[in-house]
């Protein structure tokens, strides 16, 4: 991670998780850091502890990814303040469980927009400066559900299917710039996720710790690698799933995932 040293990142969804563990492990190397989330009291707590740990300089953006607006004026922000990214991590993302007909329709337009839109929106407004300057690298965090159909978490899964495809081309597109690009893929994450979507504790079963899933990201982006999978369990499944019919991949996640029925 010496790679960003003295340089500057965008990390989204920084109040918690995922997130909060990038920003950490990147300040603790020395990278100055705009941190973006809906919850403001969080973002300004974080940027004073990292700021009075590691000396380096922080940018509070409160926003609501699902906005067009919040994400031009998070480039406008960084733009007005002379900031150059170096590095954008694209974290912010949430799911909702449930059968899909009761889930409503605007949960998860919200969610497209957050987990697939912004996604798309941020990196069309970063990426030019990178070509640019012949210099940056870009972090997409997918999931393991990208590999598969998961029924009762359907439209989550389907906006990761896309980030990661998306990531892994873009990677090669940019590649000829010097640009870095990868897809982060965790399976189940001690963080606020479950809660967020309502999902069920004993869908589970193998969580990791958020800081390690963060450092594997860090570590496979500055090693140049499209795609990085966190976690051996979670590694091994989705190798298996390659030699296993998707239809019976899809029943056996639907009996996992299914809610109780009435």
């Amino acid at each position: 991670m010496k790679r960003w040293q003295d340089r500057w990142a965008i990390v989204t969804g920084a109040s918690a998780g995922i997130g909060r563990e990038l920003a950490r492990l990147l300040a603790a190397d020395g990278v100055h850091l705009v941190l973006v989330a809906r919850r403001a009291e969080r973002l300004q707590a974080l940027a004073a502890q990292l700021r009075e740990q590691h000396r380096i300089q922080t940018e509070v953006f409160p926003a609501d990814l699902s906005e067009v607006s919040a994400r031009d004026g998070l480039h406008a922000f960084t733009r007005e303040r002379g900031i150059a990214v170096e590095l954008l991590i694209n974290n912010a993302g949430f799911g909702a469980y449930g059968e899909f007909w009761r889930i409503p329709l605007a949960r998860q337009l919200e969610m497209i927009q957050v987990n697939i839109a912004a996604v798309v929106h941020l990196t069309h407004l970063f990426l030019p400066q990178m070509i640019e300057r012949r210099r940056g690298d870009i972090l997409v965090v997918a999931s393991v559900a990208a590999f598969q159909a998961v029924p009762y978490i359907s439209t989550y899964a389907a906006t990761k299917a896309f980030d990661l495809l998306f990531a892994e081309g873009l990677a090669e597109e940019v590649r000829r710039y010097g640009i870095r690009v990868c897809a982060l893929c965790p399976g189940s994450t001690h963080t606020e996720f479950r809660e967020v979507a309502g999902q069920p504790e004993r869908t589970f079963r193998v969580a990791e710790d958020a800081r390690t899933v963060a450092r594997v990201g860090l570590a496979a982006l500055a090693a140049g690698r499209t795609c990085v999978i966190s976690g051996a369990h979670n590694r091994l499944t989705t190798f298996a799933e390659r030699f296993v019919p998707r239809r019976l991949i899809t029943r056996m996640a639907a009996r996992l995932f299914a809610p109780p029925q009435p």
